[in-house]
């Protein structure tokens, strides 16, 4: 894929791409794949590389939204569960009998916690552990056999932990194995009461100390922790910052013409997700929107050292918003199944060896 491409979803829907000169000379020279989650057309993408040109595979999910990755293993939220899927990499060259060696990495799902419509954005493993944002309660969260989810921390102008959105908790980063900074769209502590002052009313908050570092964002997501420094999106402004934690402060370091959302670091590049404006009741009146009269969707790297945009990926027709974007390193060609893929219940991965259970190879 270099240049323009389509992609048929699972469901036929058509999903058109353009991909920069740049954007494909980047992608081959770094050592993994981009995996982006789009709740809007309900897919997880990977972006990958075939030797010759990038690569785009779509799998179907039920509203994707966060996505966390650990050793060969990620968790995604969808709209009322959380999966986990794992690789079985002995299993992924001969996922495709007629095409030996086409993957180099396949992800099955494992087991799924339902969670109900906990709204949950970001994930974050620590350790075994998993982390989420219960956007709906206002919390961030761990994962329950017994119950939906287990309240863990809230932020300090939330009373109780109640079903209200009361202020968009969303984007969550771990330092050191345990969850330090958060974003959320406003301070309010009423049902859905960052609407009202959402294009200056984000906010930045330590969680160790329930301190609030930054103020008057607009719309923030993805904090990301990365070179001793905080990266986060201040999404409705079109912002890439960087707050630095020593001096208290942070930066600009890019302007995108997008809604951004979705972020992750790879060496001295940032790539961030960026998201056109559907719903203008809840979007409306954003920053970006005055900075530019047209917003892309798809995925834009940036240079850190320099702010300089060196490649995107534009979503032409059938995507509009990205919510997660994450890097899988290690793998070029890696793929996903979902639980409805008949090869999902042929795939036998076990700690010592793992099988294919195929009319060709059963016994009769």
């Amino acid at each position: 894929m270099s240049g323009g491409s389509t992609e048929v979803g699972e469901a036929g829907s058509r999903i058109e791409c353009q991909v920069s000169e740049s954007f494909a000379a980047w992608l081959s020279q770094v050592p993994g794949t981009l995996a982006v989650t789009t709740y809007q057309a309900g897919k997880l993408a990977l972006i990958g590389w075939q030797g010759q040109r990038p690569s785009l595979l779509m799998r179907e999910f039920d509203k994707p939204m966060g996505l966390a990755l650990g050793p060969n293993q990620m968790a995604l939220a969808t709209r009322h569960e959380v999966t986990f899927l794992a690789n079985a990499p002995l299993l992924a060259p001969d996922l495709l009998p007629g095409q030996p060696g086409r993957y180099d990495a396949l992800y099955l799902p494992r087991a799924s916690y339902y969670t109900g419509d906990l709204n949950v954005h970001d994930l974050a493993f620590a350790g075994d552990d998993l982390w989420i944002v219960a956007s709906r309660f206002s919390c961030l969260a761990g994962l329950s056999r017994q119950y939906c989810f287990e309240p863990r921390w809230k932020p300090p102008f939330i009373s109780e932990i109640a079903p209200e959105d009361r202020c968009h908790l969303n984007g969550l980063t771990l330092v050191q194995g345990r969850p330090k900074y958060v974003t959320a769209l406003g301070e309010s502590d009423v049902v859905g009461g960052w609407r009202a002052n959402k294009a200056t009313g984000g906010v930045l908050i330590d969680v160790e100390s329930s301190n609030i570092l930054l103020r008057g964002l607009a719309m923030p997501h993805s904090p990301r922790w990365a070179h001793e420094k905080l990266w986060l999106l201040n999404s409705g402004a079109g912002e890439l910052l960087c707050y630095d934690p020593a001096q208290a402060e942070a930066r600009v370091v890019a302007v995108l013409p997008a809604y951004l959302r979705g972020l992750c670091l790879v060496g001295q590049f940032a790539v961030v997700g960026m998201c056109q404006i559907r719903e203008t009741h809840i979007f409306g009146g954003l920053p970006v929107q005055q900075r530019f009269d047209k917003l892309r969707c798809g995925i834009a790297v940036v240079d850190l050292a320099s702010g300089r945009t060196v490649g995107t990926f534009d979503f032409t027709s059938g995507c509009t918003e990205i919510y997660d974007v994450q890097f899988l390193p290690g793998v070029r060609q890696p793929t996903v199944l979902n639980r409805f893929d008949e090869a999902t219940r042929q795939a036998f991965p076990a700690p010592d060896f793992s099988y294919w259970l195929r009319p060709s190879n059963m016994i009769p």
